[in-house]
Protein backbone atom coordinates (compact mmCIF):
# COMPACT_ATOMS: atom_id res chain seq x y z
CA UNK A 1 0.00 0.00 0.00
CA UNK A 2 1.17 3.23 -0.49
CA UNK A 3 -0.19 7.32 -0.42
CA UNK A 4 -0.48 9.50 -3.06
CA UNK A 5 -0.07 12.62 -0.92
CA UNK A 6 2.10 11.47 2.10
CA UNK A 7 2.59 15.16 3.00
CA UNK A 8 -0.62 14.94 4.82
CA UNK A 9 0.74 12.10 7.58
CA UNK A 10 2.41 15.03 9.33
CA UNK A 11 -0.55 15.96 10.51
CA UNK A 12 -1.08 13.05 12.86
CA UNK A 13 2.01 14.82 14.44
CA UNK A 14 -0.06 17.31 15.70
CA UNK A 15 -2.62 14.84 17.77
CA UNK A 16 -0.72 14.50 20.54
CA UNK A 17 -0.28 18.12 21.57
CA UNK A 18 -3.94 18.74 20.84
CA UNK A 19 -4.86 15.79 23.07
CA UNK A 20 -2.40 17.17 25.64
CA UNK A 21 -4.00 20.92 25.88
CA UNK A 22 -7.57 19.24 25.70
CA UNK A 23 -6.66 17.49 29.44
CA UNK A 24 -4.90 20.67 30.42
CA UNK A 25 -8.29 22.54 29.41
CA UNK A 26 -11.07 20.15 30.77
CA UNK A 27 -11.24 21.84 34.18
CA UNK A 28 -11.72 25.07 33.11
CA UNK A 29 -14.16 23.85 30.20
CA UNK A 30 -16.35 22.29 33.06
CA UNK A 31 -17.39 24.85 36.02
CA UNK A 32 -20.49 22.97 36.41
CA UNK A 33 -20.67 19.49 38.64
CA UNK A 34 -21.28 16.91 36.28
CA UNK A 35 -23.00 13.37 37.12
CA UNK A 36 -24.00 10.79 34.78
CA UNK A 37 -26.69 10.10 36.30
CA UNK A 38 -28.37 11.51 39.76
CA UNK A 39 -27.29 8.19 41.33
CA UNK A 40 -23.88 9.08 41.10
CA UNK A 41 -24.48 11.45 43.71
CA UNK A 42 -25.15 8.79 46.22
CA UNK A 43 -21.57 7.48 45.27
CA UNK A 44 -22.38 5.02 43.11
CA UNK A 45 -20.29 4.63 40.31
CA UNK A 46 -21.70 2.83 37.40
CA UNK A 47 -20.21 1.91 34.00
CA UNK A 48 -21.40 4.94 32.32
CA UNK A 49 -18.82 7.09 34.85
CA UNK A 50 -16.19 4.86 33.23
CA UNK A 51 -17.41 5.05 29.67
CA UNK A 52 -17.54 9.17 29.77
CA UNK A 53 -13.45 8.94 30.26
CA UNK A 54 -13.24 7.31 26.78
CA UNK A 55 -15.68 8.74 24.98
CA UNK A 56 -13.58 11.66 23.71
CA UNK A 57 -11.26 8.84 21.77
CA UNK A 58 -13.66 8.08 19.04
CA UNK A 59 -12.90 12.14 18.52
CA UNK A 60 -9.32 11.24 18.36
CA UNK A 61 -9.40 8.60 16.48
CA UNK A 62 -11.83 9.89 13.65
CA UNK A 63 -9.78 12.65 13.64
CA UNK A 64 -6.45 10.28 12.49
CA UNK A 65 -8.87 8.64 9.71
CA UNK A 66 -9.62 11.96 8.37
CA UNK A 67 -6.02 12.86 8.14
CA UNK A 68 -5.03 9.23 6.81
CA UNK A 69 -7.78 9.37 4.25
CA UNK A 70 -6.73 12.90 2.95
CA UNK A 71 -3.15 11.44 2.16
CA UNK A 72 -5.43 8.71 0.03
CA UNK A 73 -4.06 5.66 0.47
CA UNK A 74 -3.80 3.40 -2.62
CA UNK A 75 -3.44 -0.49 -3.09
CA UNK A 76 -0.90 -0.31 -6.07
CA UNK A 77 -0.11 -3.39 -8.69
CA UNK A 78 0.84 -3.99 -12.07
CA UNK A 79 -0.53 -6.02 -15.16
CA UNK A 80 1.68 -7.93 -17.59
CA UNK A 81 0.15 -8.70 -20.93
CA UNK A 82 2.32 -11.20 -22.55
CA UNK A 83 2.31 -11.67 -26.22
CA UNK A 84 4.05 -14.95 -26.75
CA UNK A 85 5.40 -16.53 -29.57
CA UNK A 86 4.22 -20.17 -28.68
CA UNK A 87 5.15 -23.35 -29.62
CA UNK A 88 2.82 -26.65 -30.59
CA UNK A 89 4.29 -29.73 -28.78
CA UNK A 90 3.04 -33.35 -29.15
CA UNK A 91 4.52 -35.58 -26.72
CA UNK A 92 4.15 -39.50 -28.18
CA UNK A 93 5.20 -42.02 -25.72
CA UNK A 94 5.64 -45.58 -25.81
CA UNK A 95 2.82 -48.00 -23.70
CA UNK A 96 4.31 -51.25 -24.60
CA UNK A 97 4.39 -54.08 -21.95
CA UNK A 98 8.52 -53.61 -22.07
CA UNK A 99 7.84 -50.06 -20.01
CA UNK A 100 6.95 -51.84 -16.88
CA UNK A 101 10.79 -52.56 -17.20
CA UNK A 102 12.42 -52.43 -13.42
CA UNK A 103 15.71 -51.19 -14.37
CA UNK A 104 13.88 -47.62 -13.47
CA UNK A 105 12.58 -47.42 -10.24
CA UNK A 106 9.34 -48.60 -9.63
CA UNK A 107 9.79 -49.09 -13.63
CA UNK A 108 10.10 -46.99 -16.71
CA UNK A 109 6.66 -46.00 -17.30
CA UNK A 110 6.17 -44.47 -13.84
CA UNK A 111 9.60 -42.17 -13.88
CA UNK A 112 8.57 -41.25 -17.79
CA UNK A 113 5.13 -39.91 -16.89
CA UNK A 114 7.10 -37.71 -13.28
CA UNK A 115 9.52 -36.36 -16.00
CA UNK A 116 6.77 -35.34 -18.39
CA UNK A 117 4.59 -33.67 -16.23
CA UNK A 118 7.70 -31.66 -15.04
CA UNK A 119 8.18 -30.27 -18.73
CA UNK A 120 4.62 -29.76 -19.50
CA UNK A 121 4.54 -27.33 -16.24
CA UNK A 122 7.28 -25.49 -17.33
CA UNK A 123 6.04 -24.54 -21.12
CA UNK A 124 3.95 -21.95 -19.84
CA UNK A 125 2.72 -20.13 -23.15
CA UNK A 126 2.82 -23.26 -25.15
CA UNK A 127 0.10 -25.64 -26.53
CA UNK A 128 0.66 -29.43 -25.93
CA UNK A 129 -1.04 -32.60 -26.51
CA UNK A 130 -0.21 -36.63 -26.05
CA UNK A 131 -0.28 -39.46 -28.43
CA UNK A 132 0.70 -43.05 -27.07
CA UNK A 133 1.42 -45.95 -29.47
CA UNK A 134 2.14 -49.40 -28.68
CA UNK A 135 1.01 -51.74 -31.42
CA UNK A 136 -1.16 -49.22 -32.63
CA UNK A 137 -1.58 -45.56 -32.10
CA UNK A 138 -3.83 -43.11 -31.13
CA UNK A 139 -4.18 -39.24 -29.96
CA UNK A 140 -5.17 -39.39 -26.35
CA UNK A 141 -4.72 -35.66 -25.54
CA UNK A 142 -5.44 -32.89 -28.54
CA UNK A 143 -3.44 -29.60 -27.93
CA UNK A 144 -4.56 -27.81 -25.44
CA UNK A 145 -3.41 -24.59 -23.30
CA UNK A 146 -4.41 -26.24 -20.29
CA UNK A 147 -2.07 -28.40 -18.54
CA UNK A 148 -3.73 -29.45 -15.91
CA UNK A 149 -5.68 -31.44 -18.09
CA UNK A 150 -2.61 -32.81 -19.81
CA UNK A 151 -0.80 -33.58 -16.98
CA UNK A 152 -4.13 -35.47 -15.38
CA UNK A 153 -4.05 -37.89 -19.04
CA UNK A 154 -0.30 -38.29 -18.25
CA UNK A 155 -1.00 -39.51 -14.69
CA UNK A 156 -3.66 -42.00 -16.05
CA UNK A 157 -1.44 -43.95 -18.77
CA UNK A 158 -1.25 -47.64 -18.09
CA UNK A 159 0.04 -50.43 -20.28
CA UNK A 160 -2.53 -53.02 -21.90
CA UNK A 161 -5.19 -50.61 -23.75
CA UNK A 162 -2.92 -50.75 -26.26
CA UNK A 163 -2.27 -53.99 -28.45
CA UNK A 164 1.28 -55.69 -27.52
CA UNK A 165 3.91 -54.28 -30.08
CA UNK A 166 6.03 -51.14 -30.73
CA UNK A 167 4.41 -48.78 -33.40
CA UNK A 168 7.21 -46.21 -33.26
CA UNK A 169 6.18 -45.00 -36.89
CA UNK A 170 2.78 -44.67 -36.17
CA UNK A 171 3.44 -43.04 -33.06
CA UNK A 172 5.07 -40.54 -34.99
CA UNK A 173 2.65 -40.04 -37.82
CA UNK A 174 -0.24 -39.76 -35.32
CA UNK A 175 1.54 -36.88 -33.48
CA UNK A 176 2.78 -35.60 -37.38
CA UNK A 177 -1.02 -35.92 -38.60
CA UNK A 178 -2.32 -33.50 -35.71
CA UNK A 179 0.25 -30.85 -35.92
CA UNK A 180 -0.27 -30.64 -39.60
CA UNK A 181 -3.28 -28.40 -39.29
CA UNK A 182 -1.61 -26.48 -36.48
CA UNK A 183 -0.56 -22.23 -37.14
CA UNK A 184 2.18 -22.33 -34.93
CA UNK A 185 5.27 -20.91 -36.47
CA UNK A 186 7.11 -23.80 -34.69
CA UNK A 187 5.85 -27.56 -34.44
CA UNK A 188 7.50 -29.80 -32.46
CA UNK A 189 7.34 -33.53 -31.63
CA UNK A 190 8.88 -35.75 -28.68
CA UNK A 191 9.21 -39.32 -29.08
CA UNK A 192 9.91 -41.35 -25.89
CA UNK A 193 10.46 -45.60 -26.53
CA UNK A 194 12.17 -48.10 -25.29
CA UNK A 195 11.88 -50.54 -28.28
CA UNK A 196 12.21 -50.94 -31.76
CA UNK A 197 9.85 -50.99 -34.66
CA UNK A 198 7.62 -54.27 -35.22
CA UNK A 199 4.72 -52.76 -35.55
CA UNK A 200 2.25 -50.49 -37.33
CA UNK A 201 1.72 -49.67 -41.32
CA UNK A 202 3.92 -46.42 -41.81
CA UNK A 203 7.66 -47.01 -40.97
CA UNK A 204 9.77 -44.56 -38.57
CA UNK A 205 11.77 -43.07 -41.70
CA UNK A 206 8.30 -42.87 -43.75
CA UNK A 207 7.01 -40.62 -40.97
CA UNK A 208 9.66 -38.97 -40.31
CA UNK A 209 10.09 -37.39 -44.14
CA UNK A 210 6.28 -36.53 -44.12
CA UNK A 211 7.31 -34.56 -40.59
CA UNK A 212 10.57 -32.68 -42.39
CA UNK A 213 7.96 -31.91 -44.95
CA UNK A 214 5.64 -30.02 -42.77
CA UNK A 215 8.18 -28.75 -41.06
CA UNK A 216 8.01 -30.56 -37.99
CA UNK A 217 10.82 -31.04 -35.84
CA UNK A 218 11.17 -34.48 -34.27
CA UNK A 219 13.20 -35.28 -30.88
CA UNK A 220 13.70 -38.73 -30.03
CA UNK A 221 14.55 -40.24 -26.65
CA UNK A 222 15.15 -43.99 -26.25
CA UNK A 223 14.74 -45.15 -22.91
CA UNK A 224 16.12 -48.35 -20.91
CA UNK A 225 19.76 -49.30 -19.58
CA UNK A 226 21.19 -51.80 -21.71
CA UNK A 227 21.87 -55.75 -20.49
CA UNK A 228 20.02 -58.02 -18.87
CA UNK A 229 16.84 -56.11 -16.92
CA UNK A 230 13.55 -57.88 -15.40
CA UNK A 231 11.26 -57.35 -18.23
CA UNK A 232 7.72 -58.86 -18.34
CA UNK A 233 7.32 -62.01 -20.75
CA UNK A 234 3.55 -62.63 -20.00
CA UNK A 235 0.36 -61.30 -19.43
CA UNK A 236 -2.16 -63.09 -17.15
CA UNK A 237 -5.76 -63.10 -17.38
CA UNK A 238 -6.10 -60.55 -14.35
CA UNK A 239 -4.21 -58.17 -16.83
CA UNK A 240 -0.83 -58.76 -14.14
CA UNK A 241 2.60 -59.67 -15.66
CA UNK A 242 5.38 -62.36 -15.33
CA UNK A 243 8.25 -60.70 -15.10
CA UNK A 244 11.69 -62.56 -16.29
CA UNK A 245 15.08 -61.20 -16.87
CA UNK A 246 15.59 -60.52 -20.54
CA UNK A 247 18.38 -59.11 -23.18
CA UNK A 248 17.07 -56.22 -24.67
CA UNK A 249 17.40 -55.23 -28.39
CA UNK A 250 17.60 -51.18 -28.97
CA UNK A 251 17.26 -49.91 -32.51
CA UNK A 252 19.11 -46.29 -31.06
CA UNK A 253 20.44 -46.16 -34.48
CA UNK A 254 17.02 -45.59 -36.24
CA UNK A 255 15.47 -42.97 -33.41
CA UNK A 256 19.07 -41.19 -34.48
CA UNK A 257 17.88 -41.26 -38.90
CA UNK A 258 14.31 -39.76 -37.39
CA UNK A 259 15.76 -37.28 -35.62
CA UNK A 260 18.15 -36.30 -37.79
CA UNK A 261 15.63 -36.00 -41.08
CA UNK A 262 13.33 -33.42 -39.00
CA UNK A 263 16.37 -31.24 -38.18
CA UNK A 264 15.75 -32.57 -33.94
CA UNK A 265 18.06 -34.94 -32.05
CA UNK A 266 18.69 -37.81 -30.61
CA UNK A 267 18.82 -38.66 -26.77
CA UNK A 268 19.87 -42.46 -25.33
CA UNK A 269 18.23 -42.03 -21.29
CA UNK A 270 19.34 -45.12 -18.96
CA UNK A 271 18.55 -43.14 -15.75
CA UNK A 272 16.22 -40.94 -14.29
CA UNK A 273 18.28 -37.90 -14.66
CA UNK A 274 19.58 -38.69 -18.03
CA UNK A 275 15.71 -38.33 -18.98
CA UNK A 276 15.06 -35.56 -16.66
CA UNK A 277 18.00 -33.64 -18.31
CA UNK A 278 17.24 -34.46 -21.98
CA UNK A 279 13.86 -33.09 -21.41
CA UNK A 280 15.38 -29.87 -19.36
CA UNK A 281 18.03 -29.17 -22.59
CA UNK A 282 14.94 -29.99 -25.16
CA UNK A 283 12.97 -27.01 -22.98
CA UNK A 284 16.04 -25.08 -23.53
CA UNK A 285 16.09 -25.59 -26.83
CA UNK A 286 12.51 -25.24 -27.98
CA UNK A 287 12.31 -21.67 -25.91
CA UNK A 288 8.94 -19.55 -26.21
CA UNK A 289 9.73 -16.16 -27.09
CA UNK A 290 7.78 -13.94 -25.36
CA UNK A 291 7.31 -9.82 -24.95
CA UNK A 292 5.96 -8.01 -22.37
CA UNK A 293 4.29 -4.87 -21.62
CA UNK A 294 3.74 -3.82 -17.75
CA UNK A 295 0.56 -1.97 -17.32
CA UNK A 296 0.51 -0.24 -13.59
CA UNK A 297 -2.99 0.14 -11.81
CA UNK A 298 -3.88 1.90 -8.54
CA UNK A 299 -7.30 1.35 -5.79
CA UNK A 300 -8.09 4.27 -3.90
CA UNK A 301 -8.87 3.38 -0.32
CA UNK A 302 -10.23 6.29 1.31
CA UNK A 303 -13.32 5.83 1.17
CA UNK A 304 -13.09 3.17 3.48
CA UNK A 305 -11.47 5.26 5.95
CA UNK A 306 -14.48 7.92 5.60
CA UNK A 307 -17.14 5.28 6.00
CA UNK A 308 -15.04 4.28 9.08
CA UNK A 309 -14.73 7.71 10.43
CA UNK A 310 -18.35 8.74 9.72
CA UNK A 311 -19.52 5.64 11.64
CA UNK A 312 -17.66 6.29 14.87
CA UNK A 313 -18.71 10.40 14.69
CA UNK A 314 -22.22 8.87 14.86
CA UNK A 315 -21.30 6.54 17.47
CA UNK A 316 -19.21 9.18 19.48
CA UNK A 317 -22.85 11.46 19.25
CA UNK A 318 -25.23 8.71 19.79
CA UNK A 319 -23.37 7.97 23.21
CA UNK A 320 -22.97 11.51 24.21
CA UNK A 321 -26.35 12.63 23.86
CA UNK A 322 -27.75 9.44 25.07
CA UNK A 323 -26.42 7.28 27.60
CA UNK A 324 -23.41 9.31 28.49
CA UNK A 325 -25.36 12.43 28.23
CA UNK A 326 -24.38 15.20 30.62
CA UNK A 327 -26.74 16.19 33.45
CA UNK A 328 -25.58 19.85 34.89
CA UNK A 329 -26.61 21.23 38.18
Amino acid sequence: MSFAQPYWLLLLLLLPVLMYIYRRTANKRHVALQVSRQVAMRGVKTWVVYARKWIQALRWVVLALLIVAVARPQKAWHEEKIEAEALDIMLAMDLSPSMLTKDFSPDRLTVAKQIANDFVSRRQYDRLGLVVFSGGAFTQCPLTNDRRILQAFINNLQVGRLKDGSAIGMGIATAVNHLKGSEAKSKVAIVLTDGEQNAGVVGPIKAAEIASALGIKVYTIGLGTDGTVMSPTFQNLDGSFVFAARTMIFDTQLLEDVARLTGGRFYRARSAGDLQGIYAEIDRLEKTKITTSTVHHTLDLYFWLLDAAFCLLVLEMLLRWGPLRVITS
